[in-house]
């Protein structure tokens, strides 16, 4: 029989996490010096692509070149709207403040660039991105390849503009990776049923 004070979590464990978010704090000020004017911009512009706007204007363009982009864009569509819920949800769940407000002065930078909301983890920019990314992967000539390096560029950008820890890019990307492939996936499972019935 087990009892309820085995299954709380021990000082080792909570060492590890502090470890952890030391390193998480380090890999942000790291990144934040290597600000440079020409930086900035290209960092303010990738951020830009993955705003909502762009994957907006990105399933319009597909819808509208025929042929096989309405399926694209409903993976893109799909995926993005998937990640952007489960990123959302989370944010409310952890509510982990943004760089700008943390406790610790090294990390307390001011950001580059507008933040969407005050919490932090995950990055729904990154969640939403590499959702694209992978829901498209293989889609057509070069399409998932471009997304995939987009997604790379719009998480870097978030941790140089100040936006997010590295942590929360990383859970971002696993969380976005996650998103597109079940958006593929039942999309795909659409698909053979009508075919099977």
């Amino acid at each position: 029989m087990s009892s309820f004070a085995g299954s709380l979590p021990s000082a080792e464990d909570y060492a590890g996490w502090r470890r952890l978010l030391w390193l998480d704090l380090a890999l942000l000020v790291w990144v934040r010096k290597l600000e440079r004017r020409a930086l900035t911009s290209l960092m303010r512009t990738l951020t830009r692509f993955g705003d909502t706007g762009s994957w907006v204007l990105l399933t319009a363009v597909l819808v509208a070149g025929g042929g096989e982009g309405p399926a694209h864009a409903a993976r893109l569509s799909s995926a993005a709207l998937l990640a952007l819920a489960v990123s959302q949800a989370l944010k409310r769940v952890c509510c982990r403040p943004r760089p700008s407000a943390c406790r610790d002065e090294r990390a307390r930078l001011a950001p580059l660039a507008d933040n969407p909301d005050a919490f932090s983890f995950p990055s729904g920019h990154t969640a939403v991105a590499f959702a694209v990314a992978v829901a498209l992967f293989g889609a057509g000539p070069a399409l998932g390849e471009l997304t995939l390096a987009l997604a790379a560029g719009i998480a870097v950008s978030r941790v140089y503009l100040g936006a997010h820890y590295p942590l929360d890019v990383a859970a971002g990307g696993l969380l976005g990776a996650g998103s597109g492939w079940a958006a593929r996936t039942a999309l795909e499972l659409a698909t053979l049923l009508p075919a099977a019935g």
